[in-house]
């Protein structure tokens, strides 16, 4: 395949790097002294584009600059740092990698979950610092008779559920439509869901139709009782009311794996003893991310061979 030259766009795994330069001329763009005449010279042979997850947004602007470019491998199921719009009108695929970290993630959701309902951070905080000596640790709340909504019932969504179910939460979702094969209650409306349920569980895809969707009005129906967890993306959730909220106490308490600006986290979430923050590590185990890594690679080594991506996105289906 040495006329089909790929671009990395930003650092990535080994497992990419050398997968990918075991059968492609490979370039590495953000080792280039000078970024734009490193482009000038390569473009025109430029056939795939790698990035995603820290590795540099693949805009409408970046991927004109390659008259023959065909196919772009995002490292992560979420693929709302590519334009895949435009892609798809100008013939070039777009694939992901979903399914390989689906139960990574749900486990992280669960766990995170857990720590924030049970204050667990807090907990080791308290016996670090000497404070079980003085006194016991304050009681927590409880998953014991609670409701959680699920934003977002997808691939992941569903393996959240699953998992909860054994934990014996009620649950119910929120999306686009309702799906006939899934037993939990759909509500049309988020906010509706919000004032029902004790537990918001955001999963749904970034981008412009979800940004913001859990409004303040969303949030406020959630409740003084009521506890955010969000691992899908920053932008689903209107930041600055959810700090007011949780700072009031009209929002009871929040478990965040993404935010906004990440890696810039709002300082005043950090003096919050209602949260638990952590750094965007829903699929960061070495296992999820080598498979992860590895399915990047077969998309472009089977679109390059003729068969085809294997799991291109929904804005750039294959047609052969």
């Amino acid at each position: 395949m040495n006329d089909f030259d790929v671009l990395l766009t930003g650092p990535v795994l080994p497992v990419i790097r050398e997968g990918l330069a075991a059968r492609f001329p490979l370039h590495a763009l953000f080792e280039a002294p000078d970024r734009e005449a490193f482009l000038d010279t390569i473009a025109p042979k430029i056939r795939g584009l790698v990035g995603g997850h820290g590795a540099g947004r693949i805009t409408a602007d970046f991927m004109a600059r390659f008259p023959n470019l065909s196919i772009v491998g995002n490292f992560g199921v979420g693929y709302d740092g590519v334009d895949a719009k435009w892609a798809g009108e100008h013939g070039i695929t777009v694939t992901n990698t979903p399914d390989v970290l689906n139960d990574e993630v749900a486990d992280l959701a669960i766990g995170l979950l857990i720590a924030t309902i049970r204050r667990l951070p807090q907990a080791d905080r308290y016996v670090r610092a000497g404070q079980w000596l003085k006194a016991p640790f304050p009681l927590s709340n409880t998953l014991r008779n609670k409701k959680m909504g699920i934003l977002g019932l997808g691939r992941i969504g569903k393996a959240i559920a699953q998992r909860a179910e054994a934990f014996g939460l009620s649950l119910c979702y929120h999306g686009r439509r309702a799906q006939t094969d899934v037993p939990y209650p759909y509500h049309a409306s988020l906010e509706a869901m919000a004032r029902e349920v004790d537990i918001l569980m955001v999963i749904a895809p970034g981008g412009a139709q979800t940004r913001g969707i859990v409004s303040r009005a969303v949030l406020e129906a959630l409740g003084p009782q009521g506890t955010l967890i969000n691992v899908a993306r920053g932008t689903l959730v209107d930041e600055k009311a959810m700090i007011e909220l949780l700072a009031s106490g009209k929002l009871g308490a929040a478990g965040l794996d993404v935010f906004e600006d990440e890696p810039r986290v709002p300082e005043a979430l950090f003096a919050m003893e209602n949260v638990v923050l952590l750094p965007h590590i829903g699929s960061a185990s070495v296992h999820t991310r080598n498979a992860m890594g590895q399915l990047v690679v077969d998309n472009l080594v089977s679109f390059a061979q003729g068969r085809g991506p294997l799991t291109p996105v929904a804005e750039t289906p294959w047609r052969g």
